[in-house]
């Protein structure tokens, strides 16, 4: 093969590996998300080819076999203890005479380590596709306005000003589109629900995307979690303690040595029938691969404790911002005080009701968003858009008189904005 020929079948390889910006998908949640969804799903991948290649490029197992074991009998020797599994004698130790402790010995899991990390990066990216399938429900395309807001940093004045106004109108309408128009039993019981259950999606509440996301919180938190007691059954041992042995270790003064959780050397019993004869053999083998898996699922320890911890106490944060009330008045309040917007009394009691009645949680949600993954300065001219229009429509209309019907429900909104006159 030539050296162009090298370069194309190279150029054709790396091609075809995608790239974090696909895997990464849209941009409508933070970097905690990202953190789980992408850069751990990536690692896990990583860490799946590299032992695949090991497995599969390479040479997994070397068995040492009596010198009587001709070719054909040391490949099979070889391809029986890769499949049927090995056990762990250490070397001081002596063999056991009973199979049944031979057996409790077993290494059951050096075959299918490119499949549990696999499954382990699918389960971190489940969260993360539930959220995109679903949280179209709300009736708005977050990403597209996520997308739509990110790139107004890039256009000219003109271009901004007039992106940020048609982001500000979608959001309006979306808004008022989705509020309830019909007042009943059930009506209330359900605002009462989403009033007092931040887990309670209800569209026409203002709680759907944001009671969504917290529930995709929750998965991500459950999932990394969960996957201590995942490897806790796949390795058969103690796995939520293996960091902690490792610096225990890394603190001592000998040399690191050989880990019963990961050993290299290991034993295999086999039996080969000669005609009315069955011979029982026990050979010694060497397990390269382990040498990898050790390093790999050392650093997986870690870097599931890196995330777990992050992951929860995000959770918590958002936690805090949804279910206490006032801190959608407060985030609200701070990008008018920015502009200058606040001056009087009415235009505070307006600001509350702006944020509490107009954005609802899932309009300030979507402010949330769109600061998270672009800047503040954008949110503070979208919020800037929304209250002028906001206020132009509550403003109270003094040369128009509406007389009161009988069918029309109460608009409690100007009524505490006027005092009740």
């Amino acid at each position: 093969m030539g050296e162009d020929e090298k370069k194309k079948s190279l150029g054709a390889v790396i091609s075809g590996v995608p790239s974090l910006k696909k895997l990464q998908g849209a941009s409508n949640d933070d970097w905690i998300d990202r953190l789980n969804h992408v850069w751990t799903v990536f690692i896990f991948a990583m860490f799946a080819i590299i032992v695949s290649t090991g497995q599969f490029v390479g040479d997994p197992i070397h068995c040492w076999c009596p010198a009587e074991f001709t070719g054909a009998y040391v490949d099979y020797a070889k391809s029986y203890c890769w499949i049927k599994n090995t056990y762990y004698i250490a070397m001081d130790e002596q063999i056991p005479l009973e199979t049944i402790k031979r057996e409790n010995e077993e290494l059951t899991y050096y075959q299918w380590v490119p499949l549990i990390l696999l499954f382990q990066a699918f389960m971190f990216k489940f969260p993360n596709i539930v959220w995109r399938l679903f949280n179209g429900g709300s009736g708005i395309n977050l990403a597209k306005v996520v997308n739509m807001a990110e790139k107004t940093q890039m256009g000219s004045p003109e271009d901004r000003s007039k992106t940020i106004k048609h982001i500000a109108l979608y959001l309006d309408r979306w808004l008022e589109t989705h509020r309830e128009y019909h007042w009943n039993m059930m009506v209330r019981a359900k605002q009462k629900m989403a009033r007092f259950c931040c887990f309670f999606c209800n569209k026409r509440a203002g709680t759907y995307l944001t009671a969504f996301y917290l529930s995709t919180k929750v998965l991500y938190a459950a999932n990394v979690i969960a996957q201590f007691f995942i490897l806790n059954a796949f390795l058969s041992t103690d796995y939520n303690l293996y960091g902690f042995e490792v610096l225990a270790k890394m603190g001592q003064e000998d040399a690191w040595k050989e880990s019963p959780r990961f050993p290299r050397v290991t034993l295999c019993d086999f039996r080969i029938r000669q005609l009315q004869n069955i011979q029982t053999w026990t050979v010694q083998c060497v397990l390269p691969i382990n040498l990898f898996n050790e390093k790999i699922f050392i650093f997986v320890w870690f870097w599931l404790v890196l995330v777990a911890f992050l992951t929860c106490l995000n959770l918590v944060a958002w936690l805090y911002r949804v279910i206490v009330k006032r801190n959608r008045v407060i985030y609200i309040k701070k990008y008018l005080k920015i502009n200058n917007e606040l001056h009087t009394g009415f235009d505070k009691k307006l600001c509350r009701n702006f944020a509490e009645q107009y954005l609802r949680d899932d309009g300030v949600f979507v402010m949330r968003v769109i600061s998270k993954n672009s800047t503040d300065l954008v949110v503070t001219d979208l919020i800037n858009e929304m209250w002028k229009a906001y206020k132009n429509k509550s403003q109270p209309q003094p040369d128009e008189e509406i007389p009161p019907t009988t069918d029309q429900p109460i608009d409690k909104e100007k009524e505490a904005l006027t005092g009740g006159t």
